[in-house]
């Protein structure tokens, strides 16, 4: 497993670096095609639709047929980026990505902007939490969920060469950016952010920076906690978690989506067949958002670092 030196650069929306990869894909890959559902400024997409007019379609606010037309566009040898609100793209219109994309096993890129709690202002109808859930129970479904502006980037360009469905969650609000500007990004494969020999943390989206401080505030505590950055949800990097959990003995999944159907569930379901070992969840258990500024809610839902901090002692408490 690679590890990954970091340095928080400034604080970036990960949706401006799906927006900035979809315009180098469309500058080096004419097969790339580009469609939004009357949101295009919302999950920048307006770079790619100024430059390559003819290679951007607007749905409208007909979600389930952006889907439909998407399917088609990739039988015809198209790669096609479909993308609005994480609400509206995969609970909205889940039957049309289940039969015509993930059953038939399209090369349909679905991207989701605004994903998780931090959309802030907008509510809990908005706020989808389920997604990722909803996702990865698709055979077929490859589930990507990055940490930065980089990383977005880096996965945005790296999914145009996978041939096969996959659902990209970024989000609105400015997160610190920290990862590599040049990383090769490599689906499947995570990332180990720290080494440590006490307890494994497990993060994945906006949840990998608040890891990286709390595996500081731990370190101040004499723990030595590991952070590994889960960017692809399905399929899960079984390998790297297990060998971190052999060496820690606990274990603490960290993520902005419900613990029911999340990346804790997965990373769980593979430890008890594989290696129990005491685990706790930072997730938002059955709740559904409010409005609230990002960071205001990530408190007041416990995901910030200091809850991430509070986990891990309690799983290595209970060794």
């Amino acid at each position: 497993m690679e590890k990954q030196s970091f340095t928080n650069t400034g604080n970036k929306d990960t949706r401006s670096g799906f927006g900035a990869g979809l315009l180098e894909l469309g500058r080096t890959n004419e097969s790339v095609v580009a469609l939004a559902a009357d949101l295009k400024g919302s999950v920048k997409m307006d770079a790619f639709a100024k430059e390559f007019p003819d290679r951007f379609f607007q749905a409208g606010i007909a979600e389930a047929n952006m889907i439909g037309v998407g399917a088609g566009l990739a039988l015809s040898g198209k790669i096609p980026f479909v993308a609005s609100f994480a609400a509206f793209v995969t609970g909205r219109v889940y039957d049309q990505i289940r039969q015509s994309v993930a059953y038939s096993e399209t090369n349909v890129k679905i991207c989701a902007s605004h994903a998780g709690i931090t959309l802030g202002e907008d509510g809990a109808t908005h706020q989808i939490l389920e997604d990722i859930g909803l996702m990865r129970m698709l055979p077929h479904m490859v589930v990507i969920n990055p940490c930065d502006y980089n990383q977005t980037k880096a996965a945005t360009i790296a999914i145009a060469e996978y041939r096969g469905p996959v659902y990209l969650r970024f989000g609105r609000p400015g997160v610190p950016n920290f990862t590599p500007e040049d990383q090769k990004f490599e689906i499947g494969k995570a990332v180990r952010m720290t080494e440590g020999k006490d307890v494994s943390i497990f993060a994945t989206g906006h949840l990998v920076w608040e890891s990286l401080m709390a595996a500081q505030q731990l370190e101040s505590k004499g723990i030595s906690a590991e952070v590994i950055n889960i960017h692809t949800i399905k399929p899960l990097d079984k390998k790297a978690i297990l060998e971190s959990v052999i060496k820690t003995g606990a274990a603490v999944s960290a993520e902005e989506h419900f613990i029911a159907g999340g990346m804790g569930e997965a990373i769980a379901g593979l430890l008890a067949l594989n290696r129990p070992v005491p685990m706790e969840y930072v997730a938002i258990d059955d709740k559904f958002g409010q409005s609230g500024t990002p960071a205001r809610l990530m408190k007041a839902y416990g995901l910030d670092a200091q809850h991430i901090a509070e986990a891990a002692e309690k799983a290595i408490a209970r060794k």
